[in-house]
């Protein structure tokens, strides 16, 4: 199945979205974690917290991080959830080097490994990994369903899917003002900063084409998920998706 988000490209060129993407991404890489604490105004950390809560009571002990960028999230993960192992995985190298050179400046290069891969093809067998995540990536692949479907191949039986992607907020004055926020100041401020002036008029075009609550929930039941749950974080601006293999 197409999704509106999956036709919608960076650069709105001719060529693969996979491609445009990872293009975007190794331009923007050097201001990322500063346009993302910018721009979502610090919640940004609140919200991998309470992604990272979900994984406390199972105990994950090999996680693979989806989409993992600059390795934000993988990181804090092994900082709380004390595994054993964390792969993280990216379409972007350059994003990926910063991932690594973070990971050794936290004294965690043993537990965490950084590969280039499209996420809607992954090298890795079946049944690996006791947890899989993504942060704010899933809404970049070029293949939503490839995309899920692979996490799921390599998540073991039993294991815990953890999603965490910008939404559109439905309560009507939030969405007003997030509305205008999106649109005139995400722009703007990723503009001055990373100097790619398509980057983030990109950014909340994809997220008001993606897939959200509701019908997220059946893409992922489709994808062989159980037990699948949501939740909207500050005022619906983050959903929180969670599931089961």
């Amino acid at each position: 199945m197409n999704y509106p988000q999956e036709v919608i490209k960076p650069y709105n060129e001719e060529g693969k979205k996979t491609e445009q993407v990872e293009h975007m991404f190794n331009q923007i890489a050097p201001k990322y974690d500063q346009l993302n604490h910018t721009l979502s105004l610090g919640i940004d950390r609140y919200w991998r917290k309470k992604a990272i809560k979900q994984l406390k009571p199972h105990q994950p002990k090999r996680i693979m991080d989806v989409a993992t960028g600059t390795g934000d999230f993988a990181l804090l993960a092994v900082k709380k959830l004390k595994c054993k192992e964390m792969v993280g995985i990216d379409i972007s190298e350059n994003m990926i080097e910063i991932g690594k050179k973070k990971a050794q400046e936290q004294g965690l290069s043993d537990y965490i490994s950084f590969f280039k891969e499209d996420c809607t093809q992954l090298s890795f067998e079946d049944n690996q990994f006791d947890a899989v995540t993504s942060a704010f990536g899933i809404r970049n692949f070029e293949s939503l369903d490839k995309g899920l479907a692979e996490m799921h191949r390599v998540l073991k039986k039993g294991g815990k899917l953890v999603i965490l992607e910008l939404t559109t907020p439905t309560f009507k004055p939030v969405r007003w003002g997030y509305t205008i926020y999106s649109k005139h100041f995400i722009p703007f401020i990723g503009k001055v900063l990373s100097k790619d002036n398509s980057a983030y008029t990109y950014l909340p075009n994809s997220i008001k084409a993606f897939p959200q609550g509701q019908v997220m929930k059946q893409v992922m039941i489709k994808a062989g998920f159980n037990e699948v749950k949501f939740k909207s974080l500050t005022f619906g601006i983050c959903t929180l998706y969670t599931a089961t293999k």
